[in-house]
């Protein structure tokens, strides 16, 4: 370790400093997060929040330490970028889901369960209620994920959601018109995108049409907004790429891409994917859930994985290896591809399984971790996230092992910071289980 000033801490000791004085965090291995090599034996400065410099151990000889943290044997990897999600309807703890949770304090903790497991901010996907997000977006709470928010999205009257208790919480409109009208409410509001529904949940409501969904992306471009939308069936993506959609929410899930899709989409770069991929078995290993799910819900899925019959096996394995399959042909074509969970009912703990089903479907774990961290920060116009670099937001995860070896090591969290500060997971942890913690 260099010689600095100051003491010096180990993972989970005190957060840096403020007030002019940097900390050093040296010894780890370093994913900056944009697909390059690691840095072996690096260092890194945090100041006020931000990373100030980086280098190897032994290089950075600011005079203005004040104290600094030994990271040897760790990986520091950039903190997760959550572009899809459903927050604030599940009270964890109580075990219910209802349009009745969406609270301020609900909305804050699932944020902080976010925080716990390394994700530095999420996008809130279309079912949001009253002026909560916009709040949240505008005051973020120390400690906890950033929110960004796609307030209202649109389908058809009660054709958007497909759960009960957030069916109402789109708008549903019937003509071009109203629309376009809805378009502009939502640019008042300055949502982060607008998210439209084109999908008949196998028959069972009707699409939104493409003169409506025309009119939707129009009117959001002449006012600045992007547009996303939640699709299932590869004619419905071929269409919203010819009227101009900036990203998808889901990927292809009625068949295989074709040539056309794949000519279609490379045909706008900016135009992005966010997989979603469908949930495989979690195995054995439930004991990492332990810290923030409540013993009765880790029972659930418990039972729910040894009661799954071989034919509801084989239709689950069939819907993901059709999305693995057209993930893993947009990863090959460099189609811009982004990451997000579309969680909501189970919360932070998610984006760990959805990174390794990212892997399973054949992108490398470096890949991943850039769609993760750095494409979803920069579909989302968060600058300062998702690479470690001189002038970014110190959000980052330390880690007992290395991700690029095995990405469950995802899992295997020392320590989590946010924004330059140390989230007290044991803290949590112990407020959400009643486990103490020391």
């Amino acid at each position: 370790m260099g010689v600095v000033a100051g003491c010096s801490t180990p993972p989970g000791g005190p957060g840096p400093t403020t007030g002019g004085a940097a900390t050093l965090f040296e010894g780890a291995r370093l994913i900056v997060g944009d697909g390059t090599a690691p840095i072996e034996g690096s260092a890194f400065l945090v100041r006020d929040g931000s990373i100030v410099e980086v280098g190897r151990q032994g290089q950075l000889r600011s005079k203005e330490i004040g104290a600094s943290v030994d990271l040897t044997g760790k990986t520091v990897m950039p903190a997760l970028v959550d572009a899809h999600s459903h927050l604030g309807y599940t009270d964890v703890k109580g075990m219910t889901t209802a349009a009745a949770n969406f609270t301020r304090d609900n909305l804050v903790d699932h944020l902080r369960r976010y925080a716990y497991y390394g994700i530095a901010a999420t996008l809130s996907m279309g079912v949001d209620r009253s002026e909560l997000p916009y709040q949240l977006r505008e005051e973020p709470v120390a400690g906890a994920a950033l929110l960004r928010t796609a307030g209202r999205g649109i389908a058809l009257p009660n054709a958007g959601p497909g759960a009960e208790y957030r069916r109402d919480a789109a708008y549903g409109v019937s003509t071009e018109a109203e629309a376009r009208a809805v378009v502009r409410e939502l640019a008042a509001k300055k949502v982060d995108f607008v998210k439209i529904w084109v999908d008949d949940r196998d028959g069972t409501v009707p699409k939104l049409p493409p003169p409506i969904y025309r009119a939707i992306i129009d009117e959001a471009h002449k006012t600045g907004l992007r547009t996303v939308a939640h699709i299932f069936a590869l004619a419905d993506a071929k269409e919203l790429l010819r009227a101009g959609i900036d990203g998808f929410a889901h990927g292809v899930r009625d068949r295989d891409i074709d040539d056309e899709f794949v000519a279609l989409i490379k045909e706008r770069p900016e135009v992005f994917v966010i997989p979603n991929l469908p949930d495989r078995d979690i195995g054995d290993d439930f004991a990492w859930l332990a810290d923030t799910v409540p013993a009765q819900e880790i029972q659930r899925l418990r039972d729910a994985q040894a009661k799954r019959t071989p034919a509801a096996a084989r239709q689950a394995r069939d819907l993901y290896d059709v999305q693995a399959r057209n993930l893993a042909r947009l990863s090959a074509a460099g189609v811009k591809i982004a990451y997000g969970t579309d969680a909501g009912i189970s919360v932070g703990w998610p984006a760990h399984a959805e990174l390794a089903d990212m892997v399973a479907a054949g992108m490398s774990p470096a890949q991943v971790l850039t769609a993760a961290a750095r494409t979803s920060a920069e579909i989302l116009r968060l600058e300062r996230l998702g690479t470690l670099a001189a002038g970014k937001s110190a959000d980052f995860m330390v880690l007992d092992a290395n991700p690029l070896d095995d990405i469950t090591n995802t899992r295997r969290i020392a320590d989590v910071y946010l924004r330059g500060e140390r989230v007290d997971r044991a803290a949590l942890s112990a407020a959400w289980t009643g486990r103490s913690s020391e």
